[in-house]
C-alpha cells in the first residue's frame, strides 16, 4: 500500500487493553497504563481506561493484553525513489519494513541512483527533489525523511544555506563523496549545523566505489551529529578504535544491522558502561549489498538485548525514543503530543520466552500483529515477523 502523504485523517482512535506498554523513554521505558487515545492522528491522552476520555470516538481497538510500543526508526536507509530500490532491484522494500514494525526512515544519501550527480548543482538537485518526493509520498505510509545530499569538494557555505532554505534538513554519509579529510569535512559539517542540517559521517571501510577508509581520527575531527554505522558498513574499525569514539566523541553512536555484529554489541555495551545509552541509536543501512531486511530493526534489537545483554525495554528504545531525540522527531515516544506512530507486538508464537520481553532477551524477534502510523491501522499481522501469540482487533469502527 502505497498513499500520497496527509491525504487521511484517523479521527479519533481509543486503543484500551494493551497489556505492556513501551515508552520509547530511556528513562522510563516502561508506563503502567492500558488506555491510549488519538485524536488527528496525535496521542490525545495516555493512562488507565476509566481516567481517559474515551467517548464519541471513531475507532476502538482491543490490543488483547498484548504490547504497544512506539513505531521502530529506522535511522540509516538509502532510499531512490518511491517504493524502489535499484541496488537490489527491488520493489517494495518500503512497504515490507513497515511490515516489520517500521514507521519511520532517515535517508543517509540517496546513493544508489544510477548515474548520481555528483557536480554541486545536480548534488542540490537531487537533494531537493529527494526531499519533496518523499514529502509528498509515504510508501506504505512510512514517513521517509529523505533528501541528504553527499557533500563534494568545492562547497560553499552558501550552498548549505540555498539547501536548507529549500526544505534540506540533512547530510549524506560523510565521505561516501570526494569530502574524506577531516579538516574539510569539519567545515562543512559545521556549515550544516549553522544552517540546522543535521550530519552523519561514514565510519570503517569503503562500502561503494568512490567511498573509502573513514578513520577514528577523521570522525573525531569532522564532529558530525551521528557517528553512523558504528560498527562499520559493512567493515568496522577495531574495536578498540569503536570504543575509543564512544568515550571520546559526545556525538550519536549509531549502530546498524548490515554492519559487524561483534562491533555492534561492544559499542552498545561501552556506551552502557559510560552510562551514556541515550546516545545509541539503530538502523539497517539497507538497501545494501547485503539485500534488503524487512525485520532489520527487529533483529538489531534481539541481537543487543541477547548477546550484549542489555534489557529489551531499553534496546527498544535505542530504536525509538533515543533516535527521536537526537533527529528531533515528533514520534518515538509514547507521550501526549506526539505521533501516532505504533507497533503492536507480543512473543512470537512457541518462543521459549515467558512473554515479549523475556523472548527478546532469548534472542527471538517478536510478532507484529498491527502497524499504526498517525492513528491509521497501516497492516494487521505481520506478512514477516513470526506470528505473534495473540493480535489486537478493530473492535469498533465507524468507517
Amino acid at each position: 500500500m502505497a498513499d500520497a502523504a496527509g491525504v487521511q485523517n484517523s479521527g479519533k482512535v481509543v486503543i484500551k487493553n494493551i497489556g505492556l506498554l513501551l515508552t520509547g523513554d530511556i528513562d522510563h521505558p516502561i508506563l503502567q497504563a492500558d488506555t491510549i487515545v488519538v485524536e488527528n492522528g496525535l496521542i490525545s491522552a495516555v493512562g488507565s481506561f476509566a481516567d481517559c476520555d474515551t467517548s464519541h470516538a471513531d475507532t476502538f481497538i482491543d490490543a488483547q493484553h498484548t504490547c504497544v510500543a512506539p513505531g521502530l526508526i529506522d535511522s540509516h536507509v538509502h532510499p531512490v525513489f518511491g517504493d524502489w530500490t535499484p541496488r537490489q532491484n527491488q520493489l517494495g522494500w518500503i512497504d515490507s519494513t513497515m511490515n516489520g514494525g517500521v514507521t519511520t526512515m532517515i535517508s543517509a544519501g540517496e546513493v544508489h541512483l544510477p548515474g548520481r550527480p555528483k557536480d554541486i548543482v545536480g548534488l542540490k538537485a537531487l537533494a531537493i527533489t529527494a526531499q519533496r518526493a518523499f514529502d509528498n509520498f509515504r510508501p506504505g505510509g512510512v514517513k521517509v525523511l529523505a533528501g541528504a545530499p553527499v557533500i563534494e569538494k568545492g562547497m560553499t557555505e552558501q550552498d548549505f544555506k540555498e539547501l536548507a532554505e529549500a526544505g534540506v534538513s540533512l547530510l549524506g554519509e560523510v565521505g561516501l563523496g570526494s569530502v574524506k579529510a577531516g579538516e574539510e569535512a569539519q567545515m562543512m559539517v559545521a556549515w550544516a549545523r549553522k544552517y540546522g542540517i543535521q550530519s552523519t559521517i561514514h565510519t570503517g571501510g569503503p562500502s561503494i566505489p568512490g567511498s573509502g577508509l573513514i578513520d577514528k581520527d577523521v570522525v573525531l575531527e569532522a564532529d558530525a551529529d551521528v557517528i553512523g554505522h558504528i560498527n562499520g558498513g559493512h567493515t568496522s574499525l577495531p574495536e578498540a578504535h569503536v570504543c575509543e569514539l564512544c568515550e571520546r566523541s559526545s556525538r550519536a553512536i549509531e549502530i546498524v544491522h548490515n554492519g559487524n555484529e561483534r562491533v555492534a554489541i561492544a559499542a552498545a555495551q561501552m556506551a552502557i558502561q559510560l552510562k551514556c545509552p541515550h546516545r545509541v541509536i539503530l538502523g539497517t543501512d539497507g538497501p545494501a549489498g547485503s539485500g534488503v531486511q524487512p525485520l532489520g530493526m527487529l533483529r538489531m534489537v534481539a541481537l543487543l538485548s541477547s548477546l550484549a545483554r542489555i534489557p529489551a525495554e531499553l534496546v527498544f528504545c535505542f530504536a525509538t525514543g533515543n533516535t527521536a531525540r537526537i533527529r528531533n522527531l515528533n514520534c518515538g515516544l509514547i507521550e501526549v503530543g506526539r505521533a501516532a506512530d505504533f507497533v503492536f507486538m507480543d512473543k512470537a508464537q512457541h518462543s521459549a520466552g515467558r512473554d515479549l520481553l523475556d523472548s527478546v532477551q532469548l534472542g527471538d524477534i517478536p510478532g507484529v500483529g498491527m502497524v499504526m502510523i498517525d492513528g491509521i491501522v497501516r497492516c494487521g499481522r505481520s506478512r514477516n515477523t513470526p506470528p505473534a501469540t495473540q493480535i489486537p482487533m478493530i473492535v469498533s469502527s465507524t468507517h
